[in-house]
Parts: C-alpha cells; structure tokens; sequence
C-alpha cells in the first residue's frame, strides 16, 4: 500500500523462470522510479538480502546492459543509458539497433505505457501473485485498445501464475 516490494511470491519454480528470461534478455529496461530502486539495491544486494533469489539475479543483473526510459533523468549510473528525454521512437530505435535481441522491460507503468502506445512492445508477460494489495497504479494507464492472444500460462509453486500474451 505505501510502495513496498514484499509480496511477490518468489518461489523456486518462479525464481527459475525469472532468471532464465533474464539470462536471455540482451539489455534491461526500467522506467525512472523503478530505476531508482534496482540501482540502489542490485548493486550491493549481497549485503542487504541472503535469498537465493537475490544471490542467484545479482551477477545478471551487474553484467547485462540497461536502458532507463525517462523524461527527466540526463544520465545513470551503473552504465544505464537514458532514452526518452526527447523522440522516444527515434532512441528507441538506436537502442533496438544495439541490442538485437529481447530487451525485458520490467518495470514502470510510465516507460511501459510508452512503448506500448508507440507498438514497441512485443509480449507482454503478467504474473499474478496470491496476494491482494487493495490499491496502487493501474498497469498500463491511459493506453489506447490494444488486442492480444493468449500465449502461454504456467503455473508457478502453487502459488503465482504466468500470463503470457503477444500482439493479436
């Protein structure tokens, strides 16, 4: 209810998941709030948590490249680069042209409604946790009608389960 990120259901099964995606992911893409928290938690994680999770993620998330969409950051740390202060469509080709490969966006209902209006998001990967928060953003907010088709679901450690949509 106040910004807390304590109630994910991060089991093995998940876990799993989460890293392998990460694993083939070419670049990572936050939005600016987001940002700010991985920034200041990934780098210096092993001192903070003792998760498996956590231990498993850190190296990936130190070694693969990121993007941060936002229109008032000029610059980030940890070798982030800065889309989004001026023609979204046009960095976002430049970064598509670096990175060839998937790039997962996971995080910021502002940098993904972005990309999504511009038709830049490809899938779109939802897991529901067991867990009612009773408030909080909308996911997408303000985005026009989009129609997507049922990929995939899966679930994970009896508790969360995988959405998966593409473009319809």
């Amino acid at each position: 209810m106040n910004g807390e990120f304590d109630w994910p259901a991060m089991g093995d099964e998940l876990s799993a998941y989460s890293i392998g995606l990460s694993e083939r992911a070419d670049a990572f893409v936050y939005g600016r709030r987001v940002w700010e928290m991985m920034s200041s938690y990934w780098p210096a994680v092993e001192s903070i948590s003792d998760h498996p999770h956590d231990l498993a993620f850190a190296p990936i998330w130190r070694r693969t490249p990121k993007v941060v969409v936002s229109r008032t950051l000029a610059g980030a740390d940890h070798g982030a680069r800065v889309v989004g202060g001026g023609d979204l469509a046009a960095e976002w080709a430049e970064v598509r042209a670096r990175f060839g490969g998937d790039l997962l966006v996971t995080g910021g209902t502002g940098a993904a409604t972005a990309l999504a209006a511009l038709g830049l998001v490809d899938e779109y990967q939802v897991v529901v946790h067991p867990v009612l928060l009773g408030g909080g953003k909308r996911v997408l907010p303000d985005l026009a009608r989009q129609e997507l088709e049922l990929v995939e679901t899966r679930p994970f450690d009896g508790r969360a389960v995988l959405l998966r949509y593409g473009r319809a």
